[in-house]
């Protein structure tokens, strides 16, 4: 039998989401009564069909039990340490600390304007900070550890003593490590916890929260014509493979994010395909982060209407994302964002 994938779709909101599980036409997300969905896409790599909840029981046995236990995981509630998920999307604010990232580089790279930085996305409705000292865009280089621990250090210590939700974004053992002596919660390694060798074992001593996040090569030439048979079930195996690994190895705590990596060794169609599909990694059990803040496929969709800081695009597809039940969202322009999320769920 190939092998079969579950997405869920045709979700409702709110008092509509709440009413459908009632009236038993849709399943709650996450066990959230205020998001719901009422099919599924079944997939392989040949084939994919839409049906409802209801006719699952009509399906081939072997089939019908591979639903079945997918659908199990993705309505049980999701917890993870020190976050709240019961009203996503969650905002985790962009703090980069370096000289050259792709939006953002050489604004917030000291202590002070970093700090003030930080608050104002705290400010601004984020319940994540992600600190970041080495950029990571297309075309970049890798940098010392050194120099990134120096980068980010001072505005970490200044920043521990507001006891709010840090994640440090590396992909460095090392800077991992010392990072942990300032209290944070958790690690955004954009390499998928492949580019250092320490990094695992780090993360199965400390017991520390993190992402695996996918990315295709390094940054430095991620983006010269990446290539997939099937961007999204090959993003989706990258997922289950890294989590037996990470189970077999030790690592039992549920305090896992996934996060698919837009623009990481991905083509234009490649993004917009994870985007359009984005609710099948439920299925894995573990919250979804997207990072599509400003990034290159808003450009390339919207051509001559691209600006500085694609906040229309950004917006677009955060919506899409929230309406996918996508739990993270990954972003610079946090008020513009929330107040988005905020008009967008009293509409709906």
């Amino acid at each position: 039998m190939p092998k079969y994938y579950t997405r869920v779709c045709n979700f409702s909101f709110g008092k509509t989401a709440s009413e459908k599980i009632k009236n038993k036409k849709s399943l709650p997300l996450h066990g959230n009564q205020l998001v719901s969905f009422e099919s599924i896409e079944l997939l392989s790599k040949t084939s994919k069909k839409i049906i409802s909840i209801n006719q699952i029981n009509n399906l081939k046995a072997e089939i019908k039990k591979k639903v079945k236990k997918d659908i199990k995981v993705i309505v049980k509630k999701k917890k993870f340490k020190g976050l709240n998920l019961n009203n996503p999307p969650i905002l985790m604010g962009v703090l980069n600390l370096t000289p050259d990232s792709f939006s953002d580089g050489g604004l917030y790279n000291n202590i002070q304007n970093g700090y003030k930085h930080v608050k104002r996305l705290l400010s601004e409705g984020c319940e994540i900070i992600d600190v970041g000292g080495e950029s990571t865009r297309p075309g970049s280089k890798e940098i010392k550890q050194e120099t990134e621990w120096k980068r980010i250090s001072g505005v970490l210590r200044k920043i521990k003593k507001l006891n709010k939700f840090i994640s440090i974004d590396t992909r460095k053992s090392m800077v991992m490590k010392k990072s942990l002596d300032y209290k944070i919660n958790l690690i955004n390694d954009v390499s998928g916890l492949s580019h250092d060798s320490k990094t695992i074992n780090l993360l199965k001593k400390s017991n520390c929260p993190f992402v695996i996040h996918h990315m295709k090569g390094a940054p430095e030439y991620m983006q010269k014509n990446p290539k997939y048979k099937n961007v999204l079930l090959e993003i989706y195996d990258f997922f289950e493979k890294k989590i037996e690994y990470l189970r077999k190895i030790g690592i039992h705590h549920d305090n896992i994010i996934l996060d698919p990596g837009i623009g990481f060794g991905k083509d234009l169609k490649h993004n917009i395909t994870i985007l359009h599909n984005i609710s099948i990694f439920h299925s894995l059990g573990f919250p979804v982060m997207l990072g599509i803040s400003r990034k290159k496929f808003i450009k390339d969709i919207s051509g001559i209407n691209d600006s500085k800081k694609r906040l229309g695009g950004t917006i677009s597809s955060s919506l899409s994302a929230m309406m996918q039940g996508v739990q993270i969202l990954r972003v610079h322009d946090a008020n513009e964002i929330k107040q988005a999320i905020k008009v967008f769920k009293s509409l709906n």
